[in-house]
């Protein structure tokens, strides 16, 4: 996908990495998700669907009144595949019109070449390094862990989910990775 970010390496060793959360906000992890960074120290970029700010207006004011970026996911966490440029960016203006950012992630992480390049005239698209799989029925807690140790660097975009679907696995890798990161010398910046 030339000219999405992919990346933000900063040149030390071993560097900030750049943590970030999708699908949210849902009051079964994002609250949770606020408590355990707050009790470590550290801030993220939480790309969010539009639909769910729509349900969760209050958790989405604490995301940011705690210090963190709020980001777009879409409105309704639309799939790439088969949807014209011009719907596709429908989607992602309306959930705009409700982040009032000009960050966007794909949800699902894809995007036709015709729907980036309409993209990039408004947003700055922003993928990942890391993807934890945090929300894959075919890993544990520990599996997600351990991708963060082996595969952090210096200007990793790394993805976390605050879903129903990785919140019992983020309860054991999201500490864990934290500590890690932070035991590494690893600090954390925003997108």
């Amino acid at each position: 996908m030339p000219g999405a970010i992919f990346r933000l390496p900063s040149g030390s060793k071993p560097g900030v990495v750049f943590l970030t959360f999708d699908d949210g906000p849902i009051p079964e992890a994002t609250p949770w998700v606020l408590d355990t960074l707050d009790r470590y120290g550290v801030k993220a970029t939480f790309f969010m669907v539009g639909q769910n700010i729509q349900r969760y207006p209050s958790i989405f004011e604490e995301v940011k009144k705690r210090g963190h970026r709020v980001a777009n996911h879409s409105l309704h966490h639309i799939r790439g595949l088969g949807i014209s440029p011009k719907t596709y960016v429908r989607d992602v203006d309306a959930c705009e019109a409700l982040t009032a950012t000009r960050l966007f992630r794909p949800s699902h992480g894809y995007l036709t070449p015709a729907q980036l390049k309409a993209l990039r005239k408004n947003y700055k698209v922003v993928m990942f390094d890391l993807v934890t799989r945090d929300y894959s029925s075919r890993v544990s807690a520990i599996d997600v862990f351990e991708n963060v140790k082996k595969y952090s660097r210096d200007g990793s975009i790394i993805v976390f989910h605050d879903s129903l679907k990785s919140i019992d696995k983020l309860k054991t890798a999201l500490p864990q990775s934290l500590e890690w990161l932070l035991k590494n010398g690893f600090t954390f910046g925003l997108i």
